[in-house]
């Protein structure tokens, strides 16, 4: 082959200088004309100065660098290029040039004195040898600039007419040396050797790829390998040439055995560079001087040769290799890169390990790679299809077999690469069994195994790299000892001759002679020919032996196959009731791959001649086990499941009618992999490739004469070695033979496609042709995308386009099916047949008959549709309806779903019992709740029912989700909601529910959760329309605040002058209510003059509330005397102001001792606090109640001055007073920003200047010295400062304790300020962080009561003095007290405090939500619960919360006031006021106590529930956030530790956390008392109610259920006086609440307990059996399913059960239970002291004087044993004669009948049958019932009674069988009318009223006896 096609002379045009606006042109090439395998490169100017052409002043060195150019072949041309400069003259002005022998440049323009233009000399080549180009060009120009006596023309005749060897030969002998050594000479004395590749196939690469990882380093160029390889835009940037030319070979060098197929330009010339917004991959260099033209590109990966960096954008996301493998290929480049790292560490090194040279590193980094591609593509060659052999093989590869077997279908890099053009052309390059094979084939087949050994042993991989390094190097360089090179150089620094002779125009007749000679002797010579070493391709080990290394344990034990082997056995042995049993644990073991490939064996067993005729309950099992295998897998169908069933699906039938036949195919359909067109052609490539296979061990059977041997040879060939031994024998068949074969293979890729366009339209068209399903499936509607079809330039094309008109739209929906499913085996038929080389006329045959088949088909599946619909359908269970609370209402009908489990395994079988889960059933929605209410799918627990619900308030996340059944139908799509009452619906829609009907269920759930206003939650909603009538009917009777109620208002406004005061326009609304209310109680209380007698509480807080009243113009003083209670005020009245009074706590407030008023006419001035009415009107804070606690010296004008400092208004109120110390609790917001400096001013700073801001602060001192004066401590030691004032006051003897607690307050301090020793483990603090907080040290120190060292060395006065602790603490947020100075004489101190936001609590409740009830069980070991638990970071929320609480009820309890001033004052404030009361005052650990705490601190004064709660449309954004809950769990945990302190129960605080969020009530719903005004809810009166279950109050529904039942009663209620709590706040003591992990799935939430237990219900065993034997007491309670405190009640609740069933049984009126408990209290006290008859246990429970062993860490239930004691002696010893004969026998009560719904839910079977009675006693007709469901046969006296007479369990029953009258019998019934019953008991005679009848009675008996 010629060596150079084409040398060329070019110059510029002359541009101005300096300007690169020039343009090269040809001076002279040879030869003349083209040669005829290489065209002329166009544009090849451009390339030879990329930056442009221009002038130079200066001289510059001669330049050379390689151009790559690719032609419109993707042929690659080789432009060397050597460049040096000459003189341009500029002495004349220059003309134009006319000849091409014209080297010199004419312009018009002059030019300054000397100017140096470029002269380029090019050499174009096919090959790359870049040094011997550099050696010739450098040549031509040394005996050009030297002037050697050598002719040029001679020269470049040489070079164009020397021939290169052909590269080839493994081990070359002599000749071959001869071949692949060439010496050329150009005929100046020179001599080279050119050495070519002994593999051409190998690149070459010489130091480039060294080169490469030198300048990017070893992460860089993996990505530009990724990147290169998963086709992504790559860039290089570098200054030099040649650099970037080498960059371009090395990363193309790394990437064999793939070939880059995209635009390779390694130097871009700067006059394409649009070239760069091409949208197509490519791999260009630039020169750095257009770097800043590169920045803009936004999607391309950027490398700086120079720079040694790699710029990835951040749209481009570049996958890189799996990562054992990347990980691997880092060490082993590491290794050769950097030898010296692994031993850097030694003490001792062994010698220096140098790195090799750098051609022979360069071999190594390429042999890195080579091992890498061989772990990647190992096996591939089992994935290849070989689809024709003859004329040309071609192969296509199974790409979703090779994934699948290799376990890689999840790797994006492989998936890329796989779909990428470089291994499209590897398949085609390398797929062919039969050609020559190079290191990479040698790799694949041999070294696999090596490999695999050398993966964990980096030194024995490094021995493999380095042979191949070798043999690499070898290939490159076959005679590295051959260096004959001789070639001149130009002599030292002869370019800067100042007198340098132009290039001369060279004679194109003597260079042509030279070629024309050349070429007459290479005509003359024999051809060389290349000889072709082909050979078959070994295709290495099988894929499977590579991939089970890799020890993917699949979840199939042997015992799980047999289980599907053993069911399918049965099915075919029509043993049905046997594979019933077993189906549910097939379809979970089908889950597992070898399952699913055991499933497709075993039936391919049961199919004869391509068929398998059913029943019809076998064919449904086949088909429920087709379904559960098909959806588990995937699109591509990596196994080969789909592939396995495809036959199958057309060989399982069963017979409809006469003559119709339905295939299992009708029933498969709804699986994504039917509409993947690489699906259809994996299959069919590998149906043809066996095809082929078969047809030439045929045609070889017939030809050998031994079919013994020739038989088992073939036999055990694989279709590519069959193809390669056809490839080798090709050449030697005749012509007719081999026209013969090719025509063979033809028919039989035609008769495929003929079969595989039958078996789509089998399962692309739907059973119902007129659902039109097809098109909204995934595949068909994008079929192109899927794949490149040649459908737009084939006839297919037309065809299909025909067809289309042809069909009309006569029956459009019809039509569209059809058409889509032809329209998509077109395109299949279209790119299979090409590429397997079918001929037009096969190709128009099949088009033309596609329609055919599909509106055949579709023929033939009317028919089989009309039969199936006349089938029984498959029995779905009814629909249970649920019960529903009074006022709520259905919102749609009930929609058909699978509640699907999720990750909590209780309900799934998992950890032991049946699963209960899937049920199937339907969800309800109502206008309060979500319902489901179905029954478990599993056939061994289907008779019970399942229920789960929850409020649609408390929704907090809805999603669609796609879900797969194991069900009957194949389901897709489904909803998962997330409740915050901890409950999780995933609900799959059942198939019969349409779409659009699961979006309009998503679309009510979302208006119901969000509603608009207030007014539109279920709380308001549910009795709406009677109540707005009642209140139109009693306009005079009801007289609160409505603010609808226009008549009233108008009334209002009339009786009394208003002035308004300082009211914004907000108020308008509100200010109107209150006036009227304001002006009735008024005008009524105090009309009447009488002789005054003192008010009771309730008109005193009422009196007080109205008395300041300014606006209204009731004078403060009015003359108390007057202002009596007129005994002719209506009820009403007094209902209204009692309510006033209620909501303003004043009740509280009296009880407390705060603001009351005295009996003279003005208040005392000795009561330190009074009740402000400054916020009547909510003027000065809206959030805050009417009624306030301030100190008595304030007035009210300071007050809203100083509200002005706190945030949202909220200044410091007392919310409760200790009533031994007499500290109070303050509460309020944190301060303003700009407050904080001037809070805390020293009183005695100089100030600048009087100015507003001084005076507030002076005035919050002001209010602040007011509280700490109220305080008697102060008052005691104000007067004397001295040591023994201090002491007198707080360390008497009489409260030593403070002594022993003083070290306590200090170290609790310490934790809360989060000092670093306390830190408690990593849960310690709310931010695990252990930074040092920054607040006075003094503070801790002090309170721990230690000394901080003075300045002086002694302890000052003041000091001294200040050792006492402060009267007043400030709880402040550390962030808002920076920089705030501490003055020691003032009274109050801030004790800085780390606070989490409400956005902290919003997460960490979101964690707990998904830890408690996880949406899937989690694959990842290290999420288990208690992780998932600790990450949520909730135990630490409410550990900070108990800890700052503890801490303040410690400084109270020690006589110091307490303010709590924290963030708005309206979350974290209220958590911690309350508990802090809590724990203080016993009284609010009682029923009446905990409510006026919630009504006080949380309603009252502001907690914004609506906004927290997110309950409405507005607040929607801003999310759920559960801070009343975070209280509620605090309680929890106080009442864990303190049990017997509460006088409620855990449920009661459970009840209060589900309805808070509910809506059920309006208790919790709006933001503050001035919301709950403004709509008229504050003082809705109870009279109002006309539907008695409908309770607007959550606090009037327990009131009434307590009355009823103690369940929210706490037995071990035995407070002890005036005792304050202080519980441990470590995690480790806390517990996780039961309220967010407990499930009913029985009954669903029992917080809605009239649902549950409202109902009148019988129970079994509550029926009178005529049977004396005792019952079995065994029960069996699931955790999940059963109310455990139901089923398994504690002994006293039980107790109490059996003493009311005893009480009904007597017919006595039933007492209430609290009257009883009362008694047996009174009644157990004097008996203990009288007699000490009871254990010491009982005792100790009891009695409430021993306080050592009040903190108990049990739970309630924990003590029931000890309790049962006391309650079992006493009831025996006080009940009545008739109750204690009672107790001798049986339990009468239990508690079954709480689960029954309805009576007709569990009546399997009745009618009448007569019973012969007991001994002597007649036959009597009676009412049976035969119950399945609780499993016996009841009897009654007759249909209508509901009263059982009797019950016969049928678990006792041994034997129903036929009977014979006895004496007594009914006459004239027929003899067989007679049955006999036996049990273990006694014997029934039965007689039913014909035979028939008895016979029936017989048959449901003994199908229940077999169901059990």
């Amino acid at each position: 082959m010629s060596f150079v096609s084409l040398l060329m002379v070019i110059v510029p045009f002359s541009p101005p200088l300096g300007s690169s606006d020039g343009q090269g042109r040809i001076l002279q090439r040879f030869p003349e004309k083209d040669w005829e395998d290489n065209p002329f490169p166009q544009g090849i100017e451009l390339f030879c100065q990329p930056n442009g052409w221009q002038l130079y002043t200066e001289r510059q060195p001669p330049a050379f660098f390689v151009a790559v150019l690719t032609d419109i072949n993707s042929e690659r041309h080789y432009c060397a290029c050597f460049t040096f400069w000459e003189e341009v003259d500029n002495s004349q002005p220059q003309k134009s040039l006319s000849s091409e022998a014209d080297e010199d440049d004419d312009s018009g323009i002059l030019q300054p004195a000397q100017l140096f233009a470029p002269k380029s000399l090019v050499l174009v080549s096919r090959l790359d040898h870049t040094d011997v180009f550099r050696n010739c060009l450098g040549l031509i120009y040394t005996v050009h600039i030297d002037g050697l006596n050598v002719q040029l023309e001679n020269l470049i005749g040489n070079l164009l007419t020397c021939v290169i060897p052909i590269a080839g030969g493994s081990q070359p002998d002599q000749d071959e040396k001869e071949e692949s050594l060439r010496t050329i000479t150009l005929g100046a004395g020179d001599r080279q050797v050119i050495q070519t590749p002994i593999t051409d196939s190998l690149p070459v690469s010489g130091c480039s790829v060294a080169q490469l990882f030198r300048q990017l380093g070893i992460i860089n160029v993996l990505y530009l390998f990724c990147a290169a390889l998963t086709e992504h835009k790559i860039l290089f940037l570098s200054s030099s040439y040649h650099r970037l030319t080498d960059a371009c070979r090395a990363l193309l060098a790394i990437m064999f055995p793939l070939k880059y197929s995209f635009t390779y330009v390694p130097i871009l010339p700067g006059k394409l560079l649009e070239v760069l917004s091409t949208p197509t991959p490519f791999i260009i260099g630039v020169n750095s001087f257009f770097r800043s033209e590169t920045q803009e590109l936004l999607d391309v990966i950027i490398a700086d040769l120079d720079g040694g960096t790699v710029t990835i954008p951040e749209c481009v996301h570049i996958s890189l290799l799996p990562d054992p493998l990347l990980h691997q290929t880092q060490t082993a480049l590491s290794m050769v890169l950097d030898p010296e790292l692994e031993i850097a560490d030694h003490a001792f090194p062994q010698g220096s390990t140098q790195p090799s040279s750098p051609k022979i590193q360069d071999k190594e980094i390429r042999a890195v790679f080579l091992w890498l591609f061989a772990q990647l593509f190992q096996g591939y060659r089992w994935c290849l299809h070989i689809i024709r052999i003859h004329p040309e093989p071609v192969i296509r590869f199974h790409k979703a077999a090779f994934l699948g077997q290799r376990s890689l279908t999840e790797d994006d890099f492989l998936m890329k690469v796989l779909d990428g053009m470089a291994f499209a052309g590897f398949v085609s390059e390398r797929g062919p069994p039969y050609r020559a094979i190079d290191l990479f084939d040698d790799l694949i087949a041999n070294e696999v195994e090596r490999i695999r050994l050398e993966e964990g042993n980096p030194h024995k991989m490094m021995n493999h790299v380095k042979e191949l390094a070798e043999h690499l190097f070898k290939n490159e360089n076959p005679y590295p000892a051959v260096a004959m090179h001789k070639v001149q150089r130009p002599s030292e620094g002869s370019h800067l001759q100042l007198h340098q002779m132009i290039f001369p125009h060279l004679d194109e007749v003597t260079v042509q002679l030279f070629i024309d000679h050349a070429a007459a002797k290479l005509r003359s010579a024999p051809p060389a020919v290349k000889v072709e070493k082909n050979c078959m391709v070994p295709s290495g080990p099988p894929l499977g032996a590579i991939v089970d290394r890799n020890g993917n344990v699949l979840a199939n034990s042997a015992r799980r196959l047999e289980v599907v082997r053993n069911c399918i056995t049965y099915i075919f042995e029509n043993k049905m009731l046997e594979a019933k049993k077993l189906l549910p644990a097939v379809l979970r073991a089908l889950k597992g791959r070898a399952a699913r490939q055991c499933l497709t064996q075993e039936l391919n067993l049961h199919v004869q001649q391509n068929r398998a005729v059913l029943d019809d309950q076998q064919f449904d099992y086949v088909v429920r086990m087709m379904n559960c295998t098909l959806q588990d897998c995937s699109h591509m169908d990596e196994y080969g499941i789909a592939a396995a069933l495809l036959p199958l699906v057309t060989a399982f039938c069963r017979k409809l009618g006469a003559g119709i036949t339905q295939f299992a195919y009708s029933c498969v359909q709804e699986h994504t992999v039917w509409t993947n067109m690489q699906f259809w052609e994996a299959m069919f490539y590998s149906d043809v490739q066996n095809h082929i296979r078969a047809l030439y061990i045929e045609v070889s059977e017939h030809e050998l004469p031994s079919p013994d041997q020739g038989e088992l040879v073939e036999e055990d060939k694989c279709a590519l070695e069959i193809a390669s031994e056809q490839r080798r024998l090709w050449p030697t068949l005749s012509k007719e033979k081999q026209q013969e074969l090719i025509q063979k293979e033809e028919s039989t890729v035609f008769s495929q496609a003929i079969h595989y366009a039958n078996r789509m339209s089998y399962l692309l068209l739907p059973l119902d042709t007129s659902k039109n399903r097809l098109l909204r499936s995934s595949g068909l509607g994008d079929v192109e995308s899927v794949s490149n079809s040649y459908v737009t330039n084939s006839i297919a094309g037309s065809m299909a386009e025909s067809y289309d008109t042809e069909s009309g739209f006569e029956d459009a929906e019809t039509s569209d099916v059809a058409n889509s499913v032809v329209r998509f085996i077109n395109r299949f038929v279209d790119k299979v047949c090409n590429e397997s080389g079918v001929t037009n006329e096969h190709l128009k045959a099949l088009h033309t008959m596609i329609p055919d088949i599909v509106q055949m088909h579709i023929e033939t599946l009317d028919a089989v549709h009309r039969e199936s619909k006349r089938l029984p359908p498959i029995q779905k269970p009814k629909l249970l309806r649920p019960a529903l609370l009074a006022g709520e209402e259905l919102m749609m009908d009930g929609l058909r779903v699978y509640l699907i489990a999720d990750g909590r395994e209780e309900a799934t079988g998992v950890l032991g019992g049946p699963p209960l889960l899937p049920a199937e059933g339907a969800i309800f929605l109502t206008t309060y709740r979500l319902i489901f209410k179905g029954t478990p799918s599993d056939p061994l627990v289907a008779e019970q029912v399942v229920t789960r619900s929850f409020p649609v308030a408390s929704l907090t996340k809805e999603k669609k989700i796609s879900i797969s059944l194991q069900m009957d139908q194949f389901i897709q799509e489904g909803l998962q909601l997330r409740s915050c009452t901890f409950q999780l619906m995933k609900i799959a829609f059942d198939e019969e529910v349409a779409s659009d009907l699961a979006e309009v269920f998503r679309k009510h759930i979302h208006k119901l959760r969000y509603p608009q206003h207030v007014r539109g939650t279920f709380a308001f909603t549910v009795g709406q329309s009677s109540k707005l009538v009642v209140e139109h009917k009693h306009k005079e009777k009801n007289q609160s605040l409505n603010s609808w109620q226009t008549n009233e208002l108008f009334h209002g406004l009339k009786s009394g002058v208003l002035t308004m005061g300082r009211m914004n326009h907000s108020t308008t609304t509100l200010s109107k209510n209150l006036m009227k209310n304001a002006k009735k109680t008024i005008g009524r209380q105090y009309v009447t003059r009488k002789k005054y007698t003192p008010p009771t509480w309730e008109n005193r807080g009422s009196i007080q509330s109205q008395v300041d009243e300014d606006e209204i113009s009731v004078s403060e003083e009015v003359d108390q005397s007057s202002l009596t209670m007129s005994s002719t005020i209506k009820s009403s009245d007094r209902q209204t102001m009692s309510n006033v009074v209620e909501r303003a706590c004043c009740r509280d407030y009296q009880r407390l001792g705060l603001g009351t008023l005295s009996n003279s006419l003005t208040r005392s001035k000795n009561e330190p606090f009074r009740i402000s009415t400054v916020n009547r009107m909510y003027t000065v804070c809206r959030s805050y109640p009417g009624l306030l606690i301030v100190p008595q010296s304030i007035p009210d004008s300071t007050i809203q001055r100083i509200s002005r400092c706190y945030r949202q208004n909220r200044f410091p109120v007392v919310c409760w007073r200790n009533s031994r110390t007499k500290a109070v609790l303050l509460r309020s917001a944190g301060l303003h920003g700009k407050g904080v400096a001037g809070f805390f001013k020293s009183p005695n700073a100089p100030s600048a200047g009087p100015s507003q801001a001084d005076s507030i602060s002076l005035e919050q001192e002001k209010y602040l010295h007011a509280i700490i004066s109220s305080m008697p401590s102060y008052s005691d030691t104000s007067g004397r400062n001295t040591l023994s004032g201090f002491t007198s006051a707080h360390m008497s003897s009489s409260d030593s304790s403070d002594k022993q607690r003083q070290p306590k307050i200090g170290a609790l301090m310490k934790q809360v300020m989060g000092s670093k020793e306390e830190l408690p483990g990593k849960w310690g603090s709310i931010r695990v962080s252990g930074r040092i907080s920054s607040y006075n040290p003094d503070i801790g120190t002090r309170l721990a009561g230690k000394d901080s060292p003075q300045a002086n060395g002694g302890p000052s006065e003041t000091h001294f003095l200040r050792q006492q602790r402060a009267h007043l603490y400030i709880i402040g947020d550390k962030s808002q007290l920076k920089g705030a100075k501490q003055d020691s004489f003032q009274q109050w101190e801030v004790v800085p405090i780390e606070v989490f936001d409400v956005r902290q609590v919003k997460t960490s409740f979101k964690k707990l939500m998904k830890a408690c009830v996880p949406s899937s069980s989690s694959l990842d070991s290290n999420m288990t619960f208690y992780r998932c638990l600790e990450e949520s970071e909730w135990m630490c929320l409410l550990h900070k919360v108990l800890q700052v609480s503890v801490l303040v009820v410690e400084l109270l309890d020690t006589g110091s006031s307490v303010m709590v001033s924290l963030e708005d004052g309206w979350d974290i404030t209220t958590q911690v006021v309350s508990l802090v009361q809590l724990l203080s005052d016993p009284y609010y650990r009682t029923f009446d106590g905990f409510r006026l705490l919630v009504e006080k601190e949380w309603l009252s004064f502001g907690h914004r529930f609506s906004h927290r709660g997110a309950q409405t449309m507005t607040s929607q954004s801003s999310g759920f956030t559960p801070v009343f809950l975070q209280f509620l769990d605090c309680v929890h945990q106080i009442h864990l530790q303190f049990p017997m302190e509460f006088e409620f129960s855990q449920y009661y605080l459970k009840f209060l956390a589900y309805h808070y969020v509910s809506n059920r009530f309006r208790t919790f719903l709006l933001d503050s008392d001035y919301e709950r005004i403004e709509l008229g809810v504050m003082y809705e009166e109870k009279g109002e109610r006309k539907n008695p279950q409908v309770y607007k109050s959550v606090w009037d529904n327990i009131d009434r259920l307590n009355k009823k039942t103690p369940i929210f009663f706490n037995y071990m209620f035995s407070p002890e006086d005036g005792e304050v709590l202080k519980p441990y706040s470590c995690i480790s003591n806390l517990k996780v609440w039961e309220f967010y992990t407990e499930e009913t799935l029985s009954e669903g939430p029992s917080y809605d307990w009239e649902l549950i237990h409202g109902r009148p219900e019988t129970t079994e065993e509550a029926e009178r059996q005529d049977t004396s034997a005792p019952k079995s007491q065994r029960k069996i309670i699931w955790p999940c399913y059963d109310n455990k405190s139901k089923v398994e009640p504690d002994a006293i609740t039980k107790l109490f059960q059996e003493l009311q069933s005893l009480e009904v049984e007597l017919g006595q009126v039933s007492e209430k239970w609290k009257d009883t408990w009362d008694k047996i209290k009174a009644t157990q006290r004097t008996e203990t002291k009288l007699e000490h008859r009871h254990t010491l246990s009982t005792s100790l429970l009891m009695s409430s004087n021993l306080s050592h062993h009040r903190r108990v860490n049990l739970q309630e239930s924990g003590v029931g044993s000890s309790l049962n004691l006391t309650l079992d002696t006493e009831s025996s010893s006080t009940s009545t004669p008739s109750g204690s004969m009672v107790g001798g026998r049986p339990s009468t009560s239990t508690l079954y009948s709480q689960f029954q719904t309805t009576e007709s839910e569990h009546r399997s079977f009745e009618g009448i049958l007569y019973k012969k009675g007991a001994l002597l006693k007649p036959w009597k007709p009676r009412w049976f019932v035969l119950d399945k469901t609780k499993h016996q046969l009841r009897y009654y006296e007759n249909r209508q009674d509901k009263d059982c007479k009797g019950v016969i369990d049928l678990a006792e029953v041994e034997s129903v069988t036929p009977g014979t009258p006895t004496m007594g019998a009914p006459k004239a019934i027929d003899e067989k009318a007679f049955f006999d019953l036996k049990t273990t008991k006694r014997f029934y005679n039965f007689c039913a009223q014909d035979s028939h009848n008895a016979q029936l009675w017989i048959d449901s008996i003994q199908s229940c006896l077999s169901d059990a």
